[in-house]
């Protein structure tokens, strides 16, 4: 009864279509829309550091597999102006391969043989955004999109630039910079935030989104004039051409952030040898921005950091570290080569 069943199906797909040279079915498209049908799922909110599940499934249409010749699923993400995609995982079979920074955390859960749900282990910054899962088997398919949120919300935006000096950075430079400090590009609602609470910066910087703008709290002449406060705006520029600085975002830690005690004064080199002595590595700009914001770490000793930046934490103003605000204070990017600084270490948990 299945034989004749299958035979029928495809009895009626043939008579709807045409054959190629090959001798291949070749269906008509006279009533398919020329648009991709996607699935919007429910975001998904998930913590720094726990493991995210992005739900898929494959809905059959006939309830059997008729024409299978294996499930094959693709998870890609997309940029955060939604332009580009990336590759995620992709599944063919037997071969199953993840990309990039989810090699050894994403894989798929394959509760049954509907299932490409994709499970990503620590979950980072960079991990959050928008997903997409497209689902083959036989003449069955699906596309899904999942959003993937932060729990918490609660971070610090900070602007970057490079030891190369102020408006060094294209988009995608910027991009790689703040993921090398522990942090990503800033969203825009995410700078406002940070305006509403005093952030106040006379350089611009990109966004996650390409444009490039700037938060002032205190109006003045070189930085856009004296018209009322606000984020200043320069609106989408060339992420290949133009340079500006960035503004990174990063959240709670998920490790220890310290100053390691030394006798004496290290050079770079020395200050990332004595942190991995030490068990740790030398701390980013995001672990210092992020354990001062929300830790309320404070220290007036200056310090050694990853990208050869000397900064220190000032939580509590005070004469000599810094007398007017609260602030991450930075002395700049010193020769590497003079023991002028001790350093601060970073221990994931």
């Amino acid at each position: 009864m299945i034989i004749l069943l299958s035979m029928a199906m495809l009895a009626l797909s043939l008579a709807n279509g045409v054959q190629d040279q090959a001798g291949s079915a070749v269906y008509s498209t006279e009533n398919v829309p020329d648009v991709e049908v996607i699935t919007d799922s429910p975001s998904i909110v998930a913590t720094r550091g726990g493991n995210l599940t992005l739900p898929c499934r494959l809905h059959r249409t006939f309830g059997f597999n008729f024409g299978s010749s294996g499930m094959r699923v693709k998870w890609t993400k997309y940029s955060q102006d939604l332009s580009q995609e990336s590759d995620v995982f992709v599944s063919m079979g037997f071969h199953k391969k993840a990309y990039g920074s989810f090699q050894g955390r994403a894989f798929l859960r394959e509760a049954d043989d509907n299932d490409a749900t994709l499970v990503i282990t620590n979950a980072g910054l960079d991990d959050y955004g928008k997903y997409k899962c497209e689902v083959i088997d036989g003449m069955d398919d699906n596309v899904v999109e999942v959003t993937v949120e932060f729990q918490n919300t609660k971070g610090v935006v900070y602007p970057y630039y490079p030891r190369l000096g102020r408006y060094n950075l294209n988009f995608h430079d910027g991009e790689r910079a703040c993921l090398d400090q522990d942090s990503v590009l800033a969203s825009f609602e995410q700078l406002y935030d940070a305006w509403q609470e005093g952030l106040d910066w006379c350089n611009a910087g990109w966004l996650n989104d390409g444009s490039v703008q700037y938060p002032i709290t205190k109006p003045r002449e070189p930085c856009g004039g004296k018209a009322s406060a606000g984020v200043r705006n320069y609106g989408i520029r060339d992420k290949s051409n133009s340079l500006f600085d960035a503004f990174c975002f990063t959240g709670p830690l998920t490790g220890r952030f310290y100053w390691l005690v030394q006798p004496d004064k290290l050079t770079f080199d020395e200050a990332v040898q004595a942190c991995q002595n030490d068990g740790a590595e030398i701390a980013k700009v995001g672990h210092m921005f992020s354990a001062w914001k929300l830790q309320g770490y404070d220290r007036c000793d200056a310090g050694w950091l990853a990208d050869g930046s000397v900064r220190y934490p000032i939580a509590n103003p005070r004469k000599n570290c810094s007398p007017t605000e609260a602030a991450v204070r930075m002395v700049g990017f010193p020769d590497k080569k003079y023991k002028l600084y001790g350093v601060y270490c970073y221990k994931a948990q």
